[in-house]
């Protein structure tokens, strides 16, 4: 049942991948599996790679969305998706050359059993994107495939206006792609619970601290996390509702539920990262029903509200219109 998930993980050179990717490594209890791709110069910590990742794959040949017939990530895919791994994810950390949008193709149509996409994770230099990637009239194509958009190097930028950067590079990713979500960050610190669920334990609580300091003293700016649980079967249809409409700020959405409908029962996994809806048939044993929504500056009155409603028992005599669109939903992921 449990699908591994597929991060994409992409950057003009030098704005900072490999630093939030190091950064990522670290978190703890965390079993990362990485693709990298040694088109130009790698500096994935070795350190890392040995210890807390299980299991890292070199990509060479050129850039990863340019392999033919994705063979080489697929192969590399297979490796890493093997049970025995025990891996919470797989971060696949493209070249600076590389174009997001083929690569989150390769991923979403990759034929590896097992695996799912988890995101594009695009990291931006706050002090260089306008020099270097966004010089055009029109927004560049890379934002539209972009689930979660990392404005890196925010301190390089002087206080003053850093709000007014984070600004301009916001309107520029949403006039692309709305459903993007953008955050700011300082040398690759970002909640490793934005990309995976490792590290959600420490982000369980409905409020956290932000701006926590990290060992080198950059700020480390926690995500806040909603839980709520399900008391029974719940309508699919409210469910359906929630995951193509998640509250503000809601990056990733996750959890279990089980459906009911005209004296049906199924039980289903969900997972949503920015607009990606990926929904999976779950074990009918084991686990409890609930949802998980988690991303930046929640309202978590409101958002606990929402998962609330989509989580209340089915009414009697609902219809199998919602069954059919979670359904829907579980076709498409397969």
């Amino acid at each position: 049942m449990r699908q591994l998930p597929i991060i994409a993980l992409t950057g003009h050179l030098g704005a900072g991948k490999t630093t939030l990717l190091n950064r990522l490594l670290r978190a703890p209890g965390a079993r990362i599996g990485v693709v990298v791709n040694d088109f130009g110069s790698i500096n994935v910590d070795a350190g890392l790679v040995t210890g807390q990742v299980d299991d890292a794959e070199a990509i060479s040949g050129g850039c990863v969305c340019c392999l033919p017939d994705a063979g080489g990530l697929d192969a590399a895919l297979e490796k890493l998706a093997r049970p025995r791994l025990r891996l919470d994810a797989v971060i696949v950390e493209a070249s600076g050359a590389a174009d997001p949008t083929a690569l989150a193709r390769l991923i979403r149509f990759s034929e590896v059993g097992g695996v799912r996409a988890g995101g594009v994770v695009d990291v931006v230099d706050a002090a260089e994107h306008f020099t270097t990637v966004d010089t055009g009239v029109l927004p560049p194509e890379r934002y539209a495939s972009a689930t979660l958009v990392v404005v890196n190097k925010i301190d390089r930028i002087a206080e003053a206006e850093r709000e007014a950067v984070l600004a301009r590079i916001t309107g520029r990713v949403k006039e692309r792609n709305p459903q993007a979500h953008v955050i700011a960050a300082e040398r690759g610190r970002i909640d490793p619970a934005l990309v995976f669920d490792a590290a959600a334990e420490e982000a369980a609580q409905p409020e956290l601290p932000f701006a926590e300091a990290g060992e080198d003293g950059a700020p480390h700016v926690h995500a806040d996390a909603v839980t709520v649980a399900a008391d029974g079967p719940v309508d699919p249809g409210a469910v359906v509702d929630l995951v193509e409409d998640p509250p503000e700020g809601v990056y990733r959405l996750k959890g279990a539920v089980t459906a009911a409908t005209g004296g049906r029962r199924r039980r289903f996994a969900v997972n949503v990262v920015g607009r990606q809806v990926h929904v999976a048939a779950h074990p009918a044993r084991g686990g409890t029903d609930g949802l998980v929504a988690i991303g930046m500056h929640l309202d978590t009155a409101e958002v606990r509200r929402r998962l609330k409603e989509a989580l209340s028992p089915a009414p009697e005599g609902t219809e199998g219109d919602g069954l059919r669109r979670l359904d829907r939903y579980r076709r498409l992921s397969e």
